[in-house]
């Protein structure tokens, strides 16, 4: 009996250690969910390396955490999902905070605020707005809260919403004649394709979108509900990289202007 009691001691001090060794490990690293086709906000360069402002966000974070980052890619209209399904910790990829999606998850406090808008073909004469576009075409990321706008407010009146998994897929067949007119943020529309050679013949039209309904109060990072002490964490880590001037340096850095919410 001593010994059955012995041994049942021993097993369970091994598996405490090594719940313990797993706790550890978990603790020592931070999973990021990205797509990364969203320059500049997430790309990948030349080589394969993942880059862009919300790259540079994460690894600032992790060091003032002192834990490593690992990145995790997946399909934006999935990353809601795979975050649930623990795949990583913490989707950091231009997500903006909806009503809809703090049904699902939770969020850190507004992190960047840029405007949504539309960009068509010099001279076209279109504007955002129903009227212009009746029988048009307008792309669209699909699991946007830029698809949620354009659902909400144009599907219905005359407007054909095209929704694509990659944003370089919406640039290529608003080139190619496909569509009319795309919607997405300002500085991925600027710096992804109007500042390209195959962007030269368009532009951004019209005033920016505006509906906190589906677009949003901001730009966040998205976590488990269940998970409240890693977002206080990751929300104290930001805060301070607010206030020692670290992410309005980033921010000068991508697009030569603080887009940084107070």
């Amino acid at each position: 009996m001593f010994r059955k009691l012995q041994l049942s001691l021993f097993v369970a001090a091994a598996l405490v250690g090594s719940l313990g060794t797993v706790g550890a490990q978990a603790q020592d690293t931070l999973r990021f969910g990205i797509e990364a086709a969203y320059p500049p906000f997430e790309s990948k360069s030349p080589s394969g390396q993942l880059q862009g402002f919300d790259v540079d966000v994460g690894n600032a974070v992790c060091t003032k955490l002192g834990v490593k980052c690992v990145w995790v890619e997946n399909a934006f209209d999935g990353l809601i999902p795979a975050l649930e399904a623990r795949k990583f910790d913490v989707i950091n990829s231009a997500m903006n905070i909806t009503d809809k999606r703090k049904q699902s998850i939770e969020f850190t406090k507004p992190i960047y605020i840029v405007p949504i808008v539309m960009v068509a073909r010099r001279g076209s004469g279109l504007l955002p707005d129903v009227k212009s576009l009746q029988g048009k075409r307008v792309g669209v990321l699909q699991g946007s809260s830029q698809e949620d706008f354009l659902k909400a407010h144009w599907a219905n009146a005359g407007v054909t919403v095209v929704s694509y998994q990659d944003q370089d897929q919406v640039y290529a067949d608003l080139i190619g004649g496909r569509l009319d007119a795309a919607v997405q943020e300002a500085q991925t529309a600027e710096d992804g394709f109007l500042g390209k050679p195959a962007g030269h013949e368009y532009a951004i039209v019209g005033k920016p979108l505006s509906d906190p309904a589906t677009l949003g109060e901001g730009t966040g990072w998205g976590l488990r509900k269940t998970d409240k002490a890693l977002v206080a964490k990751v929300d104290a880590a930001l805060d301070a990289l607010k206030k020692d001037g670290t992410l309005s340096s980033l921010s000068q850095k991508y697009f030569n202007r603080d887009i940084i919410a107070k």
